[in-house]
């Protein structure tokens, strides 16, 4: 199959005291950058990455990566946006998409190859598979070039989100025991829970520490 991604890396964080949380470093190493190649190394073939506020902060992360940037200029728009920016701004005939979120601390090229096996092997007729672990769905979701070219026919307030709720019949959830696949970051709590319970340790970069 023929694989394409979007990262997506252009909210506010404004519970993260507005800073951009995928430049949290897990080993010297910022999340945006650790997603980007496990998308990369799991054989995604376009990558692209969407970024929004903080666009000038984050851009260096994923510098010297085989990726394409593309900056979301009406960002407090929501996600809906940078989903429908990232799916327009790849270039490639995908058979399907990987939809990606940059703030997640655990997520493995392992994790993407699972995911993108799922859904190789996915009932028929269902077009979208998202990881359900202890009965919370997660991230990343897989759908097809369908459900891309749906999207984007659609009106601009309508999103992955939207065309799962509009389309049940054709969703797989995925069982997994993959906490992975649930774990991101919201806020300070969360960067204090995952060193209390796994001993990960996120640190702010230099330039970002408040």
């Amino acid at each position: 199959m023929n694989w394409a991604a979007v990262l997506l890396a252009a909210g506010a964080a404004s519970r993260m005291g507005h800073r951009p949380k995928c430049l949290l470093e897990r080993d010297g190493q910022a999340l945006i950058r650790r997603s980007a190649l496990a998308l990369l190394d799991a054989g995604i073939q376009e990558l692209v990455v969407v970024l929004g506020h903080y666009a000038q902060e984050v851009r260096p992360a994923v510098a010297g990566l085989p990726v394409t940037v593309v900056v979301n200029p009406h960002p407090e728009q929501g996600i809906i946006s940078s989903q429908r920016l990232g799916l327009l701004s790849i270039t490639s005939t995908c058979d399907a998409v990987v939809m990606c979120l940059a703030d997640q601390p655990l997520i493995e090229t392992q994790d993407i190859t699972d995911l993108l096996q799922a859904f190789t092997q996915r009932p028929s007729n269902t077009d979208m598979v998202y990881p359900q672990v202890q009965g919370q769905p997660g991230n990343p979701v897989a759908l097809s070039a369908a459900v891309r070219v749906a999207v984007l026919q659609a009106n601009d307030d309508f999103g992955c989100q939207t065309w799962r709720q509009h389309n049940r019949a054709l969703v797989h959830a995925w069982a997994s025991d993959n906490l992975h696949y649930i774990t991101d970051l919201d806020s300070q709590a969360d960067i204090a829970a995952l060193r209390q319970s796994l001993g990960i340790d996120l640190r702010w970069p230099q330039a970002s520490a408040g």
